[in-house]
């Protein structure tokens, strides 16, 4: 599918915004609704691990096309519909420049276009998007292809924030780039404020952290003087604002961690391009968010404190050991969104947030 077709297929985002969204209709408060998160389509990343040559060994992606298509269908059956599926980052495998990267683009073009028209598809650069280290060219491909890297919208009284992590993870090769999002991310969080905005929401690829705001350099992290300068910066529009504090969703393979009460929360979606848990997962990790452990409800709904976040009903293995994670389609009724008056609980095999009061 060339670039022309798909503008036709998707609602990509243009001048810094979602037009899927109008945003004076949607900057008012009109109750709950949720979304879904999805993370690393990375078509070709399995051969290339399986072969151990991440850098050109993804000439297959069979399998994550096939994986694409079951979270696809469970999405589309959702009643009722969520209001958008946010994929952040790494959408395929290879990187600007490598071979595949037409192919695996134009596969995974194929099976987004059959997401339901009236769920708006929210595209996040990663670093095989853009590069590890981005240039003008990277990002202005990454734009003609999915659209602009760095945007915003309103969803329900809720502001989100789509961002290019890679700007902060080496902008090295496009400082004039990075800068440009810094002061416009400036002024989002300055209208947010002046608009006493009750939820903001930021969609990344690299998390600010895994475990601590204080824990070592890490590639599956940002640095550690450029996160709590992020964090800092975030935690000084939660004291403007009046809700609640802003919440990241990032897809790095890593689980995430909380900082403190009045500051920002990460949440990692977990792969749809299959990508194995880390070894060190445990009860508390479900579909590759580490939150508090889920408890039971006699509905048979798992839920987890605080957040108000429900991860659907699920098949439960015979050992009464906690449900693994895996694809969307591992939940045993993925249609369905269940009753839950005092939780208002959300279905998905992937990360999804509720917006509430």
């Amino acid at each position: 599918m060339s670039a022309a077709e798909a503008g036709g297929v998707f609602r990509r985002a243009r001048g810094r915004t979602l037009d899927a969204f109008l945003s004076e209709k949607e900057r008012e408060w009109k109750g709950p609704f949720y979304f879904i998160q999805g993370a690393d389509p990375q078509f070709g990343l399995m051969k290339a691990w399986s072969t151990g040559d991440s850098e050109s060994g993804g000439d297959e992606w069979g399998q994550e096309i096939r994986l694409t298509e079951q979270a696809v269908e469970a999405i589309n059956k959702l009643k009722p519909k969520p209001k958008f599926f946010v994929l952040c980052g790494d959408l395929i495998h290879a990187m600007p420049g490598m071979p595949w990267r037409k192919e695996q683009t134009a596969d995974l073009q194929r099976v987004l276009a059959r997401v339901d028209r009236d769920i708006p598809l929210v595209l996040v650069s990663g670093n095989h998007d853009v590069g590890n280290t981005p240039t003008p060219e990277t990002v202005a491909e990454f734009q003609r292809t999915w659209g602009d890297d760095y945007f915003s919208f309103w969803v329900g009284g809720v502001l989100f924030l789509v961002l290019n992590s890679q700007f902060w993870y080496d902008a090295s090769r496009c400082p004039a780039l990075k800068q440009a999002q810094d002061q416009w991310l400036d002024q989002q969080l300055s209208v947010a404020g002046r608009r006493h905005c009750q939820h903001a929401v930021v969609f990344q690829h690299i998390p600010l952290f895994l475990h601590s705001i204080d824990e070592e350099d890490d590639y599956f992290n940002l640095t550690k003087s450029v996160r709590k300068e992020v964090a800092n910066k975030l935690t000084r529009a939660v004291a403007r604002g009046s809700g609640l504090p802003p919440v990241g969703a990032h897809a790095a393979h890593r689980h995430p961690q909380t900082h403190r009460e009045r500051e920002p929360t990460a949440l990692t979606g977990r792969p749809l391009g299959g990508h194995p848990p880390p070894a060190h997962q445990g009860p508390g990790l479900v579909s590759g968010m580490r939150q508090p452990p889920p408890r039971q409800a006699q509905d048979g709904l798992l839920r987890t404190p605080r957040t108000g976040l429900c991860l659907g009903k699920r098949a439960q293995p015979t050992d009464g050991s906690p449900p693994p994670g895996g694809p969307v389609t591992d939940w045993s009724e993925p249609g369905t969104l269940p009753s839950a008056p005092a939780a208002e609980c959300l279905p998905t095999g992937r990360a999804a947030w509720e917006a509430k009061r």
